[in-house]
């Protein structure tokens, strides 16, 4: 049951990323914070995203994205 509840947790957190995404990033250090608290808490090293629902959805974007997040503790990987 445990691990139904942080799977939801990140997935929130990851939906709340592609919403701050879409935001011109408002928020965006909010939300990686509550996605790295909620990967500790289910106990993921990283988190999966997909790239069709990136606003740049390049590998610039995609990059540049990953870098971002690196700097905060999150490892980012994309669906294929």
């Amino acid at each position: 049951m445990t691990t139904t509840a942080n799977a939801l947790n990140m997935e929130q957190a990851i939906e709340a990323i592609y919403v701050s995404l879409q935001n011109d990033n408002e928020d965006i250090d909010i939300h990686i914070g509550d996605l790295k608290r909620a990967m500790a808490a289910a106990g993921k090293k990283e988190a999966a995203f997909s790239p069709r629902r990136l606003a740049q959805n390049n590998r610039e974007g995609r990059k540049m994205m990953q870098a971002y997040f690196r700097r905060h503790g999150v490892t980012v990987v994309f669906e294929s």
